[in-house]
Formats: structure tokens, sequence, C-alpha cells
């Protein structure tokens, strides 16, 4: 029996799927993966969400780093509410702190509330949207401050072994994800018109050094990079002392400032670029 084109052309596509040497080299995985396409694969994860972005408008964003571990202060109430019931000395003292760390969330929501709000308000070529790192905590916040300004937001995921999905507040067709920290990185800073640092851990002083390093050695355009807490960043990292063993010099110092309020914090970036905001 003769078989129909149209079945021969199912048939050779299903042999393609089952034989690596017939796949075309972009449809098969396997050869996508290995090392020697690694270059590919950087590239790939450099173009993908920078077309995508320009194609959805954003051109200028306010990058919102901070702890994934903050929560909102109503749940950070309802959790001290639940463990003083428990009457469990350590969930009491776990649930006090983070109601000591939520006023960082909402100040976070705040501030990119802020900036969606007063975005709206000019031309999108001038607009400044929110992008975080679409995880928990200060990323969720300020995810949500912009969304419930009505605007969108940018989200640079990163996959990791302990699974992390976007935050439910992110734009979803502007929220990406990456396997390459340096890429994921990158991406962060191609359009950033301001950073603003909340109180984090180790993932949070590892972006914002290289941000602070990529200005003070002038690989990276100027931009306000504001420390968001001063209590918390000048008991977590001395740069007086590193001023004194001259490690860094005065002008370094410069390469940041330290705000305490949302209100501030936009303040600063509109004085920065004052009058074109």
């Amino acid at each position: 029996m003769e078989i129909p084109d149209l079945q021969k052309n199912d048939l050779l596509q299903a042999s393609a799927l089952d034989a690596n040497a017939l796949r075309l080299a972009f449809a098969d995985f396997e050869f996508m993966l290995r090392d020697e396409n690694r270059g590919i694969r950087l590239q790939l994860e450099l173009l993908k969400p920078d077309l995508e972005q320009t194609e959805a408008g954003i051109h200028h964003t306010v990058v919102v780093f901070g702890s994934a571990r903050f929560i909102p202060l109503d749940r950070a109430q309802m959790q001290l509410q639940t463990a003083l019931r428990s009457g469990d000395s350590a969930a009491i003292a776990a649930a006090d702190q983070c109601l000591k760390n939520a006023h960082h969330y909402e100040a976070a929501r705040a501030f990119a509330n802020l900036v969606a709000c007063e975005g709206q308000q000019v031309a999108p070529a001038q607009r400044l949207t929110i992008c975080t790192g679409g995880g928990p905590g200060i990323m969720e916040a300020a995810n949500r401050g912009a969304k419930e300004a009505g605007a969108v937001s940018v989200a640079l995921n990163i996959a990791l072994p302990q699974e992390q999905v976007p935050n439910p507040y992110v734009t979803e067709q502007l929220s990406f994800r990456f396997h390459y920290f340096a890429i994921r990185k990158m991406h962060f800073l191609m359009r950033a018109k301001a950073l603003v640092a909340f109180p984090g851990g180790f993932g949070t002083l590892d972006e914002l050094f290289e941000v602070l390093t990529l200005v003070q050695t002038k690989k990276s355009t100027r931009i306000p990079i504001l420390l968001y807490g001063r209590d918390y960043w000048q008991r977590t990292i001395n740069f007086e002392a590193m001023l004194e063993s001259g490690v860094i010099n005065a002008q370094d110092l410069t390469c940041f400032q330290w705000v305490d309020s949302p209100q501030a914090a936009w303040d600063a970036i509109k004085a920065f670029y004052a009058p074109s905001i």
C-alpha cells in the first residue's frame, strides 16, 4: 500500500525526533546542552529577554533587590499570633523577627507603587518600569506595588536546585527565567536607571557589590544606587573601616546613598535625573 504524502511527512518528523542525527540542530535538545555549545546558550539567554522587552516597550527600569525571606505585615502578624498561641518559644522568636522585618516588605511595595504611579504620567519612552528577581520577599513586594498601580513589571528569575517560581504579581509576558547568573546580572543593568537595595543576604550583597564595582571602575554608567535602611546597611557593611584601611577612597563612597523611606528613595532618583523625570 502506498503511503500518502502527508503521512510520509508525519513519519519523517517522528523519525527526526527519534534519531539524533536527523534532528535539526536547534531542535536537538541534547545537542544544544553540550559543553561546546555553552557560548550559543549564553547568547540566546542574552538575546531572548532583550528582544522581548524591547518589543514590549520596556526601555528604562528601576531595579529592586532585597531579601527573599521578608513577608507582608498582615501575614507576619498572623504568624506571631499563631506562635503565641502555641507557646513555642522558638516559633515565637522567629515570628517576632518576621514581624520586625515586615516593614521592609511594605516599604518596597510602597516604593514600587510610587514609581509605577508616576510612570503612568509620562510617555512610554521615558517611563521607568520596576524590575526584580521575580521571587518572594522584597521582589514580590516590588512587583506587587507595581501591579497595584496598574503597571507592568519585569521579573528576572533564576533556575535553582530548589525550584523557585515567579511570585504571583509579576507580569507574565515579562517574566524571564535564566540558567546563568552572569547573564541575569547583565540584564539587571542593561536597562537600569536606578538600583534600590533593601536589606538582604548573600544574594543581595552579591548583586549590590557587582553594581558598585562596575560603577567604581567606570564599566557602567553612574546611576543612583540607593541603600534602603541606613541602620541595617551601616551595621552590616562598615564602609568607613574600608576607607580607613585604604581599600577604597572617599570618592567611592559617593557611588551610593542611604534612604529610609519610599518617598526619599523616589525623590533621590528624580533629583538625579531632574528635569528629565
